[in-house]
């Protein structure tokens, strides 16, 4: 039974209204979220003093550490027991004076190898250490 005699079938639209509605209301959302970063620059006039340079450089003991676990302090070969005997040899080169312990260790080493410096350095009584690096080219 075919109740819709003299009608035509209507096509279904697709109503963009409420769409866009709700796309405004996200927009507005979002806005009201977004948090924009300030740049604030600060002026700032630094003191300047006027003094000599320093005359007298710190010891400086480089220990460099390879891929395959070996020390050497000052380019100078050690055989490695424990962090007591590094310890030793660090305060041979220091002669009573406060150094400065550089660490120059492979990019392959072992990171256990760096810790052995650090402790030596400690129980030496030395507490300024510094790690060498590399710019890249």
């Amino acid at each position: 039974m075919n109740f819709r005699r003299g009608r035509q079938r209507e096509e279904p639209e697709i109503n963009f209204i409420p769409l866009i509605d709700v796309m405004l209301v996200i927009l507005i959302f979002l806005m009201a979220t977004t948090t924009y970063s300030k740049f604030a620059e600060l002026k700032i006039n630094l003191p300047t003093a006027t003094s000599e340079k320093q005359e007298s450089k710190p010891l400086e003991i480089e220990v460099a550490i390879t891929s395959g676990g070996g020390y050497a302090l000052n380019g100078q070969r050690i055989n490695y027991t424990g962090p007591e005997n590094l310890a030793a040899e660090l305060r041979k080169l220091a002669n009573g004076q406060e150094p400065v312990v550089v660490i120059n260790a492979d990019g392959n080493s072992n990171h256990q190898s760096v810790i052995n410096v650090m402790e030596a350095a400690r129980m030496a009584g030395y507490g300024r250490l510094t790690f060498a690096t590399q710019t890249p080219q």
